[in-house]
């Protein structure tokens, strides 16, 4: 019986136990992949937004919808979103790893290296994180640019009492992508 009973309890015990963590790379992988259609749907609603109604209604459509579109990306296990270090939405604050690794981004790209090439992931805490930097395209000149126009200036600041993503060039570094996951104990 006291056999039988270890025999059940290691039985148990294996039973209970979390798969080993999944291999860092193969995180990587899967975080890159869930970058492309959150940027492709946060452009494209821009664009259109744009399109539809000028610079005024994308500011409108950047604000109400981003949120959303983070939230229908970030699908169990992942979490998906958007940070800066010279935020516009304060909900976008970067935690405190995610301000390391922007810094980071900024060092490297000071330094030569192309904004398009910055990526950083490590297993942190119990999670593996990610970033991917995201670089100031032209199309994004008219928001984040020197040269705003007033009225939209005047938008802005309604929307965005506190916005400090201003004064972007061309190919700067405008943020990240952040992803993180909770891998198995």
């Amino acid at each position: 019986m006291k056999t039988l009973s270890l025999l059940a309890l290691g039985l148990f015990s294996l039973s209970t136990q979390a798969a080993p963590a999944a291999d860092p790379e193969q995180l990587r992988v899967e975080a890159v992949g869930l970058i492309a259609p959150f940027q492709q749907q946060l452009l494209g609603t821009v664009k259109q937004a744009m399109a539809d109604g000028g610079p005024a209604q994308a500011v409108e459509a950047c604000q109400s919808l981003a949120p959303s579109i983070a939230a229908q990306h970030s699908q169990a296990p992942w979490t998906v979103g958007r940070t800066a270090l010279k935020l516009r939405n304060p909900d976008n604050a970067p935690d405190a790893w995610e301000r390391r690794v922007l810094e980071q981004f900024a060092q490297r790209a000071a330094a030569g290296e192309p904004v398009q090439q910055l990526s950083h992931g490590e297993v942190v805490a119990g999670e593996y994180r990610y970033m991917q930097a995201i670089g100031t395209a032209e199309a994004c000149l008219g928001c984040h640019g020197e040269n705003i126009k007033p009225e939209l200036l005047q938008l802005l600041d309604k929307h965005y009492p506190q916005d400090q993503a201003r004064g972007f060039r061309e190919g700067d570094l405008r943020g990240a992508f952040t992803l993180s996951r909770a891998l198995a104990p």
